[in-house]
């Protein structure tokens, strides 16, 4: 089963939270990060690439990137510029390419929203790039979104609620973790609609009798008992 099957289904949400039960620090992109068209889900092995305030070096990743992979673009976060337009993201719609992640801004949003590949970024800015730099030493080896650093050995998740970055090597556990919780929330939710509300579902009557008796007993600590905790 190749990574995309495995995660299919599972949203970031999800993913979050098995993370946390597995013990792995969820990385997630900064929660301006949001897609250009809502109501996507992306998911694919990271091909970083730094902006340098050309679009060569998109034109170079993308030419050899596999199928199914996600452009995770690094522009600093930068806000008064757009570092990608439609024509990159056709050039990647043409390659087969799952989507864009962008840590910076985009312009052409409606052309951009005609091609119909998925692209995430901190919003529309009509401006390019005014100059060059020179390229990183790492321009084509690894790429920052907020606090974290990202490279080939990750697979990223996007949909509406942002993006979370995994270890591709741990990405079965968490997929496993991530699909008990699924089905698990699924189950409370059908409860709640047939009319059992989760005061009851969570048997909350007894951990607000437990923890007025002892502060320490958390509801974290409830639902651990009760066998319904996110995280261990």
């Amino acid at each position: 089963m190749n990574t995309e099957q495995g995660l299919e289904g599972l949203t970031t949400a999800h993913l979050a939270d098995a993370c946390l039960q597995q013990g792995i620090g969820p990385r997630l992109a900064p929660q301006q990060l949001v897609p250009v068209v809502f109501g996507v889900h992306v998911t694919g092995r990271v091909v970083p690439v730094r902006h340098a305030g050309s679009v060569d070096i998109f034109v170079e990743v993308i030419a050899r990137a596999d199928p199914g992979c996600v452009l995770v673009i690094d522009d600093d976060g930068r806000r008064d510029q757009a570092c990608i337009g439609d024509l990159v993201v056709a050039e990647a719609k043409l390659a087969q390419l799952a989507g864009i992640v962008v840590w910076g801004c985009h312009r052409d949003t409606q052309e951009i929203r005609s091609i119909d590949l998925p692209v995430f970024s901190l919003g529309a800015f009509p401006l390019g790039p005014s100059s060059a730099s020179q390229r990183d030493p790492d321009a084509i080896t690894s790429a920052r979104v907020g606090d974290f650093t990202v490279d080939e050995t990750d697979v990223v998740v996007a949909d509406d609620d942002g993006a979370i970055f995994l270890p591709q090597d741990r990405v079965d556990e968490i997929a496993v973790a991530a699909r008990t919780i699924r089905e698990r929330e699924h189950q409370q939710a059908e409860l709640l609609i047939e009319g059992t509300p989760l005061f009851q579902q969570l048997r909350f009557a007894d951990y607000l009798e437990k923890n007025a008796t002892d502060p320490s007993y958390t509801l974290r600590i409830h639902l651990q008992e009760i066998g319904r905790a996110i995280e261990t």
